[in-house]
């Protein structure tokens, strides 16, 4: 299964029991003005996939108008950028579940987000690279 330009269903994080997993095994890095938590999963029972999880603070953000577009852009910017982590995962056959939870106190333009959402897609693939378990 290939990146597609969209954000399907099955590319999102929704199960109770997913999310906690994500947060109870998971590793995590900062990117401001992210906050990212992943989890490398082997499975081979299940396809490649490429989960996001979107949080944004109702503390930081009181509206929820202001709440919904800080997630939109996220997860805008997270569509276009995911195509390098999908060919890591997709060569060595692994999915990864990601948490974006968005730390900033004020509402980025696209532009910010697309670029940070950028590099932490690279710290990612970073390191998974370093931390990867070698066959043999």
């Amino acid at each position: 299964m290939t990146a597609q330009e969209g954000l399907p269903k099955y590319e999102r994080i929704c199960k109770e029991n997913d999310i906690q997993a994500l947060f109870d095994k998971g590793h995590g890095i900062s990117v401001y003005p992210y906050r990212v938590v992943y989890l490398f999963r082997y499975d081979e029972s299940h396809p490649v996939t490429v989960r996001l999880l979107v949080s944004v603070s109702k503390k930081r953000f009181h509206h929820a108008i202001t709440r919904n577009r800080v997630k939109r852009l996220i997860r805008e910017s997270w569509r276009h950028n995911k195509a390098a982590l999908y060919e890591i995962c997709e060569r060595d056959n692994i999915s990864v579940d990601v948490a974006l939870v968005y730390t900033a106190t004020v509402v980025h333009s696209y532009e910010e987000m697309f670029a940070k959402t950028k590099k932490a897609v690279n710290e990612l693939i970073n390191k998974y690279e370093t931390h990867r378990p070698t066959a043999g």
